[in-house]
């Protein structure tokens, strides 16, 4: 879905993070990009703005230390020619996030001055994008994102399982994105605006609940 937008605004991409939970380890931010590694392309421009959730796969190399993300969409979807004529690229990871009862502050009880709020996580990377329609970059990138999820699989599927002329007509289906990180931003909400009592009492009560409640409740300390 496209919104319209100002071209003055069209690279106003950022996220709001306030201090006490912004996350400036720019190693962390990369570990949270490969552990959340489905995440959602946004680009903008004078035609407006336009969300895609799509995997991805990360690395770094000495030349791009920040690191490069690749995906693909299908060659029908018209974003990747928006990228190709100069479209503002964000890419968005979220990890998880749990809803934080005011009734697990032990400062409830002393002055009921407490509200609900939400903990997560976010990385946003933001950098430029580069178009790859060669059918040698794409077979490539299709093996290391399926390596990349297969592994630890007792009997792992790869690429050149399925029938060459199925895969290769499938390829040609598709264009792939490379984004080279300039720029990550990445905050972690977990209660740290919070006296300890009242962060081990979130703790205590997330780590009882949801799969997504108890892995934030790890980020809690």
């Amino acid at each position: 879905m496209a919104l319209a937008v100002s071209k003055s605004a069209k690279r106003d991409l950022k996220m709001l993070v306030p201090s006490s939970f912004r996350e400036d380890n720019q190693e962390k931010l990369q570990q949270y990009i490969k552990d959340y590694s489905f995440g959602v392309l946004v680009i903008a421009d004078s035609d407006g703005i336009d969300a895609n959730h799509l995997p991805f796969h990360f690395s770094t190399s000495e030349k791009y230390p920040l690191g490069t993300l690749r995906c693909h969409v299908a060659r029908v979807n018209p974003v990747w020619q928006r990228i190709e004529n100069g479209a503002s690229v964000l890419a968005i990871f979220q990890g998880p996030d749990a809803y934080v009862s005011p009734s697990w502050y032990e400062t409830k009880a002393e002055t009921g001055r407490v509200v609900p709020t939400w903990n997560y996580l976010a990385v946003h990377a933001q950098g430029k994008g580069s178009i790859f329609q060669d059918y040698v970059w794409l077979k490539e990138h299709l093996q290391q994102l399926t390596d990349l999820h297969e592994s630890g699989r007792e009997n792992p599927w790869a690429v050149d399982d399925a029938p060459s002329e199925f895969t290769s007509r499938l390829v040609k289906a598709i264009v792939g994105i490379e984004i080279r990180i300039e720029n990550l931003t990445g905050q972690v909400k977990a209660s740290q605006n919070h006296p300890e009592r009242n962060r081990t009492g979130v703790k205590t009560g997330l780590a009882g609940g949801s799969a997504s409640e108890a892995a934030m409740s790890a980020f809690i300390s």
